[in-house]
Order: C-alpha cells, then sequence, then structure tokens
C-alpha cells in the first residue's frame, strides 16, 4: 500500500488528492438494492463476480443483499475473499496445475469452493488435488455458448465431462457455466438477445441430455450486467453472475435499450477523480490521470457531467482535455472521470475512497476500502 492514501475518513470530498479512485456510496448502494430487488422478484441467484470490485468488502455487502456468495476467475481472488470472510465462492474459469489446485483444495477446508471445468484432464487433476487435501470440490462443467473461450461443446461433450465428475469420489457435479461474454457489449438490445436465445438453446439441449444420462444439473451459471433480463426470461439460467451492475462504467452506458436510449438500469457510482495540473491553452486542460489510473481497452474515461469536454491523448501520468473552452475546466480543478472498463480501472489502485453526499454541498469521505485484490493473478 501507499504511504499516502489519497484521503482520510472525514475529510471534504474537495480534499481528497488526486488521482483517486472514488466510490460514490449513494448510488453504489442504489445499485446493490436494485439488483438485489431483481433477482428476488424473479426467484433467481445472484453471484456477482468480484473480479469487478477485488473488494472483500463489497462482497459482503452483496451477500447481506441476497446473494448466495461471489465468483472470480481467479484462486488469489478466492483466497483473499475467503480471508476477508466469504464463505461461498466459485472460481468461474478453469484452474489448471497442481500448484494453483493445491491451494483451492487448502481453501475448500474453510469455505465452500466451486470450480469449473472443460476437459477430463481438469476432472483428474481437480479430482487428484481434493483426494490430497480430503476435501470435496463442487464443479460446474463450463460449456461454450458463443464467447469462444473456455468451454466445452454443448450436449454430448459435456455429458461425457459431467459423468467423470460425477463418478469421483472427491468431486460434486454442480451443473453449468453457461457465460457468454463477447453478448455483454452488443449494443443493441436485438444483438444481445440473439446472442443469448442462441446460448440458451445450447445450455438447454445439454440439461435435457444429463437429464437422459441420469444426471441431475441443479445450476445453470452465467450472465451479465449487459444480459441479465435476457437469460433470466429464458428460464434456463438460475443463477446470474452480474458484477458491473455495481459500478457502471462508461462501455456498458453505451448499451442500448429496445426503444434506443442508453442503458441505464443502474447508475455510474464509480470515478476517477482527477486534478487538472495544467492548462496551457483555453482548449486543452492537462489532467493527472492516464494509463496507470484508468484502463483504456473499452474506450475512454467519460468527463461526468461536462458536456462539451472530451478525454483523450492519454499517456503513462497525463490526460487531455479538449473541447469547448467553456466546457473546460481551470487549473488546479478536480473532474470526475466515468471509467471506460471498471474491472482493470480498479486494479490499477489501492484503495477506494468512498464518498457520501458526493454530488451534494455536503460530500465528505466516509471510508477508505483497499483493493485488497489488487494484482491478484494467480
Amino acid at each position: 500500500m501507499p504511504l499516502h492514501p489519497p484521503a482520510q475518513a472525514g475529510q471534504r470530498f474537495s480534499e481528497i488528492d488526486t488521482p483517486a479512485l472514488v466510490l460514490d456510496l449513494d448510488a453504489f448502494e442504489r445499485n446493490l438494492v436494485a439488483m438485489a430487488a431483481y433477482t428476488q422478484a424473479h426467484g433467481i441467484r445472484l453471484r456477482p463476480h468480484a473480479k469487478t470490485h477485488k473488494s472483500p468488502e463489497i462482497a459482503l455487502r452483496q451477500i447481506a443483499h441476497g446473494a448466495v456468495g461471489q465468483c472470480c476467475q481467479k484462486v488469489s481472488e478466492a483466497e483473499i475473499l475467503v480471508a476477508g470472510g466469504v464463505q461461498d465462492v466459485l472460481v468461474s474459469n478453469e484452474v489448471a496445475g497442481a500448484a494453483k489446485l493445491d491451494r483451492l483444495a487448502q481453501l475448500a477446508r474453510s469455505a465452500k469452493i466451486s470450480l469449473c471445468v472443460d476437459h477430463l484432464d481438469g476432472v483428474r487433476e481437480a479430482a487428484e488435488a481434493a483426494a490430497r487435501h480430503d476435501v470435496v470440490f463442487d464443479v460446474l462443467v463450463e460449456i461454450d455458448v458463443g464467447g469462444r473461450r473456455c468451454g466445452v461443446a454443448p450436449g454430448e461433450a459435456a455429458v461425457r465431462i459431467a459423468e467423470a465428475v460425477s463418478r469421483s469420489n472427491t468431486l460434486r457435479f454442480g451443473g453449468l457455466q453457461a457465460y457468454h461474454g463477447t453478448a455483454q457489449h452488443m449494443r443493441s438490445i436485438d444483438e444481445r438477445r440473439e446472442a443469448i436465445e442462441r446460448a440458451g438453446l445450447s445450455a438447454r439441449n445439454t440439461v435435457e441430455r444429463l437429464a437422459q444420462a441420469g444426471l441431475s444439473c441443479g445450476v445453470v451459471s452465467g450472465a451479465g450486467t449487459g444480459t441479465y433480463e435476457i437469460e433470466t426470461a429464458s428460464g434456463i439460467w438460475n443463477e446470474i453472475q452480474a458484477g458491473s451492475y455495481i459500478f457502471m462504467d462508461a462501455d456498458y452506458a453505451r448499451n442500448r435499450q429496445a426503444d434506443g436510449t442508453p442503458f441505464r438500469a443502474f447508475e455510474h457510482a464509480l470515478f476517477i477523480l482527477t486534478g487538472v495540473m495544467s492548462k496551457p491553452v483555453p482548449d486543452r486542460a492537462v489532467v493527472d490521470a492516464g494509463h496507470k489510473a484508468a484502463a483504456i481497452d473499452s474506450g475512454m474515461p467519460m468527463p461526468f457531467r461536462r458536456e462539451g469536454a472530451v478525454y483523450t491523448k492519454p499517456s503513462d501520468e497525463h490526460g487531455v482535455l479538449t473541447g469547448d473552452p467553456i466546457a473546460l475546466p481551470h487549473r488546479g480543478e478536480h473532474v470526475l472521470l466515468v471509467p471506460g472498463h471498471c474491472d482493470p480501472t480498479v486494479n490499477l489502485h489501492d484503495w477506494y475512497v468512498c464518498v457520501r453526499g458526493m454530488h451534494g454541498p455536503d460530500a465528505h469521505v466516509e471510508a477508505l476500502w483497499p483493493v485488497a485484490a489488487r494484482g491478484a493473478l494467480t
């Protein structure tokens, strides 16, 4: 952790040092409540993705609002979640190699741990690790529903892997992992619906084949912030893994609803607070947040509530705001940026600066939460 956090609890919002990762607690809490109400109303399980926030503090708040647990992508993320008090974690990813699987098996002594497999070798390796540590893993068979990343082919190939899991004394077959990541960022609702309908056919076919083989598929898990309503309506998925809904980055805000308007189910709650360090000419303001403060893989950060200002030309420690000189801030002013992609942006910071009443006259720092799983890559 850095020697000097960007803020202290009790400080005024204007006193936060920059750049800083700022969480609008009021918007964040409304997002928590909105997704919890949705999943409860539709009788579907919520297992939010911790790769978004990398924080046991946030995970426990999601669980307090009804989430069944968390999912994550890395063993190291699972270790940090369990150490922080989370008792049900799905590693929604393949885990290869004895070293990682031994760590996961050790973790299963103190929490419910599930993982995904898409190959018979993965079944064997997981079973051997569980046996070495005298634990039992819950296992989901991951099927490729269109993302062309991990996942065995739906249907008979998936059934063969599920049968291998069910024959093991140290593994329990739990169901299917059926996540279509590419569909999350298809802009039109028609594109997203078509992709998820195809994914649903693959998942339904696999569930039916499993039943014919005498295997009950208790969980069909997947879905994300961009498509969760479509998966819910399908009647196939019974657990959703949405993560970004708590923050709502600029990329998700570019998705469109049926009437063509922007996706607005959740509020922007995560920001990079940056300061203007230089304004050499009226139509250019240079801020102190560049590549080391904001990920740009899904587009540039978006200046928040500054119509006419555009963030561009990031370098390691600089970003440039251009546009209408009237819209640009002065030297020394603070600017809020909505990250283009929240997950990797969070991974660039050590702290969440949690602000109450952020857009009002009494905005103040209520707490600092560590980004505990920052850099958890193994």
